[in-house]
């Protein structure tokens, strides 16, 4: 079972219910809960309070090792331009908080004309963060 306790960086009365792991014991990923932490707080900073997050790809599957951190996220902003400013600023502010590695992102958001196969792909085999 996945631990349920807070990155060991933040005193106890910083903690905020964000912090903790609460993901079924069935499911697993290839991050730590720090990693976790900053995407998920990274997502809601960039992304708004609304947005969600999936991980996807070879991090939700325990017998692969290494490759990268590919992420799905669903985001109410409708102006393409300021879906790309945020998608810039979170790799910029993710890879800030956790270090340089190979993340990649796919951005969902309403007034997305085309949906290939891989946002349903990465919704149907992914992780909700």
């Amino acid at each position: 079972m996945p631990s349920s306790t807070a990155p060991p960086t933040l005193p106890w009365w910083r903690r905020r219910s964000t912090d903790f792991l609460v993901l079924p014991c069935w499911l697993t990923v290839r991050l730590t809960e720090i990693q976790q932490t900053a995407i998920r707080a990274t997502v809601t900073e960039i992304f708004g309070g609304s947005a969600s997050v999936w991980l996807f790809g070879s991090r939700v599957d325990d017998s692969q090792r290494g490759g990268d951190i590919d992420l799905l996220i669903e985001t109410d902003l409708a102006d393409v331009a300021a879906v790309v400013r945020a998608e810039l600023h979170f790799l910029t502010k993710l890879k800030m908080r956790i270090g340089d590695q190979k993340i990649d992102v796919l951005v969902d958001y309403p007034s997305r004309q085309l949906h290939p196969p891989i946002f349903a792909i990465a919704k149907r085999t992914g992780i909700r963060l």
